[in-house]
């Protein structure tokens, strides 16, 4: 067996949101390594330029498209521009996410709601469809979504951000059930505690870590390349006959 080829994305398009940084930006290097063309999205141009550069000058194929993927109005031309360079989109991670409160349910205003709710999920949805059309036409199209173990189980001072995740895992579903006669399979990865600047309040906090490590089975932090590794088995040949499934990378947190 050529394992080479199993987990080869030689010849695929990538399309991958919050990918200036953190999770998003080791997801699009190992991408990247393993052959596919990969478009960066993040809101700055300045930083995916910065991203892009490294990555081209690795010999790998790479663009960034600045894109605010909470105002609907500007996913079209992320689509547009990937169709435009690349002629193609095989592959799409929902990673861009936001949590800009912390506390209770109660204390939550409409406007963090409105904002969770447009990022975590609206986009990831209106996304999916604008990339329907391209995804039906490729070989072995796959769709991640980047979720949370909030998603799985509703994280402390993180309500409304665990609602939107606990949704990204139902919509997930949704579209494997529905997408799999199209050839596009759908995974979500739920991510623990992972070392990144997005999740810097929780790992850097003393009394949150303590907590952690407690129900930890493996007793550490994660890093962004072992969700970059999971990613890449499911947006892999690897992961042919796999779709629908949920995968907590989280050091058994959940178990």
């Amino acid at each position: 067996m050529d394992l080479s080829s199993l987990f080869s994305l030689e010849g695929k398009v990538a399309l991958i949101t919050g990918a200036s940084k953190g999770i998003g930006l080791s997801i699009a290097e190992i991408f990247a390594a393993a052959g596919a063309k990969v478009v960066l999205c993040s809101r700055k141009q300045e930083a995916l330029d910065i991203v892009a550069k490294k990555l081209t000058s690795k010999g790998y194929e790479a663009i960034g498209v600045a894109c605010n993927v909470g105002n609907m109005e500007e996913l079209p031309r992320l689509v547009e521009k990937t169709i435009e360079k690349y002629g193609q989109l095989d592959i799409l991670v929902n990673n861009a996410a936001t949590s800009p409160v912390f506390g209770p349910v109660h204390e939550t205003s409409t406007e963090a709601f409105d904002k969770i709710m447009d990022v975590n999920l609206k986009a990831p949805f209106e996304l999916a469809k604008l990339c329907w059309p391209h995804l039906r036409k490729s070989a072995n199209a796959s769709v991640i979504n980047i979720s949370s173990i909030g998603g799985v189980s509703p994280e402390h001072g993180l309500g409304i951000y665990s609602v939107s995740k606990a949704a990204l895992i139902s919509m997930t579903k949704v579209l494997a059930k529905e997408w799999g006669e199209a050839k596009i399979r759908v995974n979500v990865i739920c991510p623990g505690l992972i070392e990144t600047k997005f999740s810097e309040p929780l790992w850097a906090n003393e009394k949150i870590i303590s907590m952690v490590m407690k129900k930890l089975s493996i007793k550490r932090v994660g890093t962004a390349d072992e969700i970059g590794a999971m990613a890449l088995f499911l947006a892999s040949p690897a992961a042919a006959y796999t779709t629908g499934s949920v995968f907590t990378v989280d050091g058994g947190f959940t178990i």
